[in-house]
């Protein structure tokens, strides 16, 4: 009877034992679905230092908690289609089981979706939308509503003031869709707006440097003309607000998108008028959320359809002067008061009461 009892004891131990394991492991990791899986997470360039310094370090640290044995594999194109091409063509050949890819060219990307889906790699379309091929997901902050919140925010100001003359638009790359969407939400609140558009440029691969010699360009040429300028992200706003400044010429308000910190530290001194807070850890997050499910074998819900595909948009956050404080250096807030508040900012700064 002692034996059988012990034996039982015995029994129950290694039980409980394999049960620990089965369940000791975070959600991925271990020998659960999509362990040991690679991921890769492709980014288009270094114009922006957004993939850099928050993209793929937001994303990487998600991947490490979802699935702790899964391994991120990040490439940035420096904006050069045919490398991230290559690059998508090397992570398939070394076997990641998800590519998540924010395209250099929307239209070029097509080709890697078909590659990808060739082998059952699920393709996550981030930030910028994929049109011509369907990816299994897309995730990005709400692109025309950007365009239009941008735009709206630069008009209202030129009323204010009563602003007289037209503006510039300046576009992002011809070849990113997102920059297309932006675009359309521009023109949605420009076009009514009663004030004429002077010139329009579509901002090869977002180089600031191409922005800033358009600008300049249309300085020359419609002299005392020019209210205001709507540039599709920080990259580009600095190119017009640079354009200015080598000119001699007083800056307009002049627009922007991504929250970049030269991009805040120019709205604090007040040579830029707005930009776009869309906290990146919110769309790093969620398609790392999207990749774990694909690992896992789930087909992660949709809450929009862009382009024939399952997406989830966010809604961003129009920052001005009046709102910089509260929406970006706040507590949680994507930067920090000495980050954006060095020297050269510092009476800026205590202007607006940020310390």
């Amino acid at each position: 009877m002692k034996r059988m009892r012990s034996r039982m004891i015995g029994l129950v131990a290694a039980l409980l034992l394999v049960a620990a394991g089965c369940g000791g492991e975070p959600p991925g990791g271990g020998g659960g679905p999509g362990a040991g899986a690679k991921v890769a997470f492709l980014m288009p360039d270094i114009a922006s230092t957004r993939y850099e310094l928050y993209d793929a370090p937001l994303f990487k640290a998600r991947m490490k908690r979802l699935c702790p044995s899964c391994e991120v594999l990040y490439q940035n194109a420096d904006a050069d289609a045919a490398k991230q091409q290559q690059q998508a063509d090397s992570m398939i050949a070394q076997g990641v089981k998800v590519i998540v890819i924010d395209p250099v060219d929307s239209a070029a990307a097509a080709t890697i979706v078909r590659a990808a889906r060739a082998q059952n790699i699920p393709i996550i379309a981030y930030d910028r939308p994929i049109p011509a091929v369907r990816a299994d997901y897309y995730v990005s902050f709400d692109n025309e509503r950007i365009g239009a919140l941008i735009a709206g925010s630069l008009v209202d100001r030129l009323r204010e003031t009563k602003a007289e003359g037209g503006v510039l638009i300046v576009n992002g790359s011809p070849t990113d869709a997102a920059a297309g969407l932006i675009k359309k939400g521009v023109h949605s609140a420009v076009d009514p707006s009663g004030f004429e558009v002077l010139a329009e440029y579509d901002t090869p691969g977002w180089q600031p440097s191409k922005a800033q010699e358009w600008v300049s360009g249309q300085i020359a040429k419609f002299p005392g003309r020019i209210a205001g300028v709507v540039a599709a992200n920080d990259g580009t706003g600095g190119g017009a607000i640079a354009a200015f400044k080598a000119a001699n010429v007083k800056v307009p308000p002049v627009s922007g998108n991504d929250a970049e910190l030269a991009a805040v530290q120019r709205i604090v001194a007040g040579d830029q008028y707005n930009t776009i807070s869309k906290p990146i850890r919110i769309v790093a997050e969620a398609a790392a959320d999207v990749a774990h499910g694909f690992l896992r074998g789930e087909r992660p819900p949709a809450r929009a359809t862009l382009f024939d595909t399952p997406s989830q948009l966010f809604t961003p956050t129009v920052v001005t002067r009046e709102n910089v404080a509260k929406e970006l250096l706040g507590p949680g807030g994507p930067l920090k008061a000495g980050q954006v508040c060095t020297a050269p900012y510092k009476a800026a700064c205590d202007a607006l009461g940020i310390r």
